[in-house]
């Protein structure tokens, strides 16, 4: 087995990730952050992964949308074109970005899979509610509201009309 470098206090020998033990603890506030990548975010990995599917997919016969139905961008609907997309304040460079200053840069994020979507917070400061609950990860269907700084979100799950050429 070729031996890689460790990075980040994380070792990949076999191609699977292990915690490296630090001498003591208070090494552990040295160590440097892990670098900074969306795509790690969008896997929510604060949240178990069981359960959880790495074939994220679109529906081919359901359009789904976020619109914001309460604060600062209230009217702003989104149409979702990526299996997997981050939620965050204006100019933070997340995928839909909301005009609102109490979001996160990269706020939360939404998975879809098999015509389920999931939410995930990504460690934003002021967290994300659905039905006035702070979560970490939570289902979502059509109709389901869910609130991110000051602004309430509202997901639709619509049949897409097929075209009669007929």
């Amino acid at each position: 087995m070729v031996s890689r470098p460790m990075r980040y206090g994380w070792s990949t020998l076999d191609g699977r990730s292990a915690p490296v033990p630090l001498a003591a603890p208070e090494q552990a506030a040295l160590r440097p952050p892990a670098p900074p990548d969306s795509a790690a975010h969008l896997l929510c990995a604060r949240v178990p992964a069981a359960g959880w599917t790495t074939a994220f997919e679109l529906p081919k016969d359901k359009t789904i949308t976020i619109s914001v139905i309460a604060g600062p961008s209230k009217g702003v609907t989104h149409q979702i074109h990526k299996p997997r997309i981050s939620i965050g304040g204006a100019g933070g460079g997340a995928d839909i970005e909301i005009d609102d200053p109490k979001l996160s840069r990269v706020h939360c994020a939404l998975r879809v899979s098999h015509g389920s979507i999931r939410l995930c917070d990504l460690d934003s400061t002021s967290g994300t509610y659905v039905h006035d609950e702070l979560v970490q990860a939570a289902e979502l269907g059509h109709l389901s509201e869910f609130r991110v700084g000051s602004s309430l979100l509202l997901v639709t799950i619509i049949a897409k009309r097929e075209i009669d050429h007929a």
